[in-house]
């Protein structure tokens, strides 16, 4: 019954809910670091068969880091929602063994869609990527409200 929890309560449901089946984002080796309304973080460890040939973080690994730090944010109030569209800038290279975090937040969420900027920040805190996305609320609820 979402009428007894608290907004931080009802973010955590939605990403416990989520989570076991997100395989994508396990099989990465990602990890949800925390959720809020609005807000989410998930990190990932570059690896071996992450690197293209330039010996750098392949564009597409950061990017799924992005993106599951995105659907954990716009999936926190408890009204399942996709992506709509996606635009990601690389700013810097990530390497082997760093450990890349993502921070996604709303920046509007209103009826049906919403606005969402993902930070990907290496372990010293340097920029790697800015990813925007833009989501639609598709109907149904993890779980039922009360």
């Amino acid at each position: 019954m979402t009428q007894n929890l608290t907004p931080q309560q009802i973010a955590e449901r939605c990403a416990e809910l989520m989570w076991p089946d997100d395989r994508a984002a396990q099989g990465l080796g990602i990890e949800l670091v925390r959720v809020a309304p609005g807000e989410a973080v998930a990190r990932m460890t570059v690896r071996a068969d992450m690197v293209n040939g330039h010996d750098t973080c392949h564009g597409g690994f950061i990017f799924a880091l992005a993106d599951v730090a995105f659907a954990y944010a716009c999936n926190t109030f408890n009204v399942r929602t996709v992506a709509a569209g996606v635009d990601i800038n690389f700013i810097a290279p990530a390497h082997t063994g760093e450990v890349l975090g993502a921070h996604g937040r709303a920046r509007h969420q209103g009826g049906r869609s919403g606005i969402y900027d993902i930070e990907v920040k290496n372990g010293k805190d340097e920029l790697i990527a800015v990813f925007r996305g833009r989501s639609t609320r598709v109907g149904g609820h993890f779980f039922e409200a009360g």
